[in-house]
């Protein structure tokens, strides 16, 4: 077996930024097979980074604000074909205003206005938890 076979899947976090009741949606702009597609901003883990460090870098690079990391939306999220486990957790914005530095748009969702954008279909869990939570 390859050593790529026996890591299992690579870790990636996403922030579902909150602003009152609405949260921030980013439309992904690459790869082509995903442009026009939302998720909750983030990436993949470097080595040696928390959870929580690899948000606050993923917010800086993407969307140019420093955020807050709160508790988790949901469980792990099994995505790209199992090749990913994408653990959402909630976030606020604590300095700046977001900017799409590295996706075709943003936009600020009310819990109403959730489907009214594709999400991709790892992130629809974590859209459905939020819209719970945010209905309670």
């Amino acid at each position: 077996m390859s050593e790529a076979s026996t890591a299992g899947p690579r870790v990636v976090v996403g922030a579902a930024i909150l602003d009152g009741r609405a949260v921030l949606a980013a439309a992904r702009a690459y790869p082509p097979e995903l442009a026009g597609l939302w998720e909750f901003p983030g990436g993949k883990l470097e080595p040696g980074e928390t959870e929580a460090e690899a948000l606050r870098r993923e917010c800086r690079e993407e969307l140019g604000v420093e955020i807050e990391v709160g508790e988790r939306v949901t469980g792990d999220l099994a995505t790209g074909g199992g090749r990913f486990l994408l653990r959402v957790y909630y976030a606020a914005v604590a300095r700046g205003e977001p900017h799409a530095k590295e996706h075709a748009e943003l936009r600020w969702l009310l819990p109403g206005e959730l489907d009214s954008v594709p999400w991709l279909p790892g992130n629809r869990p974590a859209v459905d938890a939020l819209r719970e939570a945010l209905d309670a």
